[in-house]
């Protein structure tokens, strides 16, 4: 089988690990439409080497993901074009969104363990990439959030409510908060977090001690434990994420928050956004005395 040519996506395989790097580094890793099809080649590359126990992944230079290429997908393309040319077909968009979302789930269906490891920041949809590992380690100071929740945005893979439970995942996603790796592990989101410069150390003792156990057994705990999450409608769930993702995007509200980041350029639009200095319904700024 001819492997598919990764160029968002860097492949290295290290005695038992495959080491998986998300390969953007001069955009923070930001997801263009190339990248998810990569992750996926690259995942797939690992699962089918009998040589390869455990997955890392990781990401090149100053963070693991800062989310989807705003530059692209916010503020270019065209009046309220993100994925598609206007008028919205919304099954066109579904596709869209659903192909992605599997992409980033093929870390979930591999038979190997994944170890997903987040320094810098895990955002957006840099969020869905990371908690779609088996396990992540953040480095204490390292930020995850899904902050288009507050507006153009619902996260398609669903993996908040799963690792959360709904109280902890609607404190997460009624806010749009970015919380630490600190917080993160505290809160269950993610299996631990450690100071910034044990965070190549802990992903290599974690990986390195599942490397040791035979491919089968680890492929049957993960089938195990995966089957008990896919019996509560994981798919459903995100099937209907997805719809309401594209809904986001094409909502008043989110044409509202597409034009200004046209208008005004993304980082003031994302900056409007998360400090919540902005009414996208009314699209107008809100009061200092009512924010």
């Amino acid at each position: 089988m001819r492997e598919e040519k990764m160029t968002t996506v860097a492949y290295e395989k290290d005695g038992r690990i495959a080491r998986i790097t998300l390969n953007r580094p001069e955009t923070m890793n930001a997801i263009d439409d190339q990248m998810p099809r990569d992750l996926a080649a690259a995942v797939a590359r690992a699962d089918a080497d009998p040589g390869v126990h455990v997955m890392v992944l990781s990401g090149a230079g100053d963070a693991f993901c800062a989310g989807y290429d705003l530059t692209f997908y916010a503020e270019g393309n065209g009046s309220g074009e993100a994925t598609q040319p206007m008028p919205w077909d919304p099954i066109k968009d579904y596709r869209f969104m659903w192909e992605n979302t599997q992409h980033f789930m093929s870390m979930w269906r591999a038979v190997k363990p994944v170890v997903c490891k987040v320094h810098g920041f895990a955002v957006a949809g840099g969020s869905d990439i990371a908690l779609c590992a088996d396990m992540t380690i953040m480095a204490e100071d390292a930020q995850i959030g899904y902050m288009p929740a507050r507006v153009w945005g619902c996260p398609t893979t669903a993996m908040w409510v799963y690792r959360l439970g709904a109280e902890r995942a609607k404190r997460m996603l009624f806010t749009g908060d970015k919380i630490s790796g600190r917080e993160a592990a505290d809160m269950g989101l993610v299996l631990k977090a450690v100071p910034a410069e044990q965070l190549d150390d802990a992903v290599e003792e974690m990986a390195a001690r599942m490397a040791t156990v035979p491919i089968n057994q680890l492929a049957m705990q993960k089938m195990v434990i995966n089957q008990a999450i896919e019996q509560t409608g994981l798919m459903q769930t995100q099937r209907l994420a997805t719809v309401f993702d594209g809904i986001t995007r094409h909502s008043p509200e989110g044409i509202a928050f597409k034009e200004r980041s046209e208008e005004k350029g993304w980082k003031q639009a994302v900056r409007e956004r998360d400090e919540g200095t902005y009414d996208w319904t009314r699209q107008e700024e809100i009061p200092k005395g009512n924010r």
